[in-house]
Parts: C-alpha cells; sequence; structure tokens
C-alpha cells in the first residue's frame, strides 16, 4: 500500500494521553480505511465509527483477523486485567 506512493498525514486531534491522531493517506486512499477493508486491522469503534462499514465488510467477507477467531487487543487487555490475580 505504500511503495511507490505519497504518504500523507494530517493529525485530527490528540486521545486521553496526549498521542496525536491522525488520517494518512497514500496519494489520496485513506490507509486506515485499506487496512480494516483487508482484516489487517479493526476498527476502534469505541471512539468512533469512522471505519465501520469497512469493519463490516471484512467481517462479512471473513479478512484477515476475521477469518479465525482473533481476540482485538482492547479486548484481551480487558481480559487478562480481570483474569490477573492482585
Amino acid at each position: 500500500m505504500l511503495i511507490g506512493h505519497q504518504v500523507i498525514c494530517e493529525g485530527k486531534g490528540q486521545d486521553r494521553y496526549g498521542r496525536t491522531l491522525a488520517e494518512c493517506k497514500a496519494d489520496g486512499f485513506d490507509l486506515g480505511a485499506e487496512m480494516i477493508r483487508s482484516g489487517m486491522a479493526w476498527a476502534f469503534t469505541r471512539y468512533s465509527v469512522d471505519y465501520l462499514s469497512q469493519e463490516i465488510e471484512a467481517k462479512t467477507a471473513g479478512r484477515g483477523v476475521h477469518w479465525h477467531d482473533c481476540e482485538a487487543a482492547w479486548d484481551y487487555r480487558a481480559r487478562v486485567r480481570v483474569e490477573k490475580p492482585r
């Protein structure tokens, strides 16, 4: 998706930890949308529905992380916090 393309990222704000949130495009194509559509990433719908349609498309087609029973990182972290003995 990147080789031979000009990549431009535009800051859209910051998250609660002060990290920059950005939309990156390669020759005008939204890289986040393409990654989610191909099953290479999840849409973080807890904070935004921007990529929801691409995630539904990937799930329906069983692409990438949706091909098998793969757990999203935020679900894993939440589960481990609950299961971890103190």
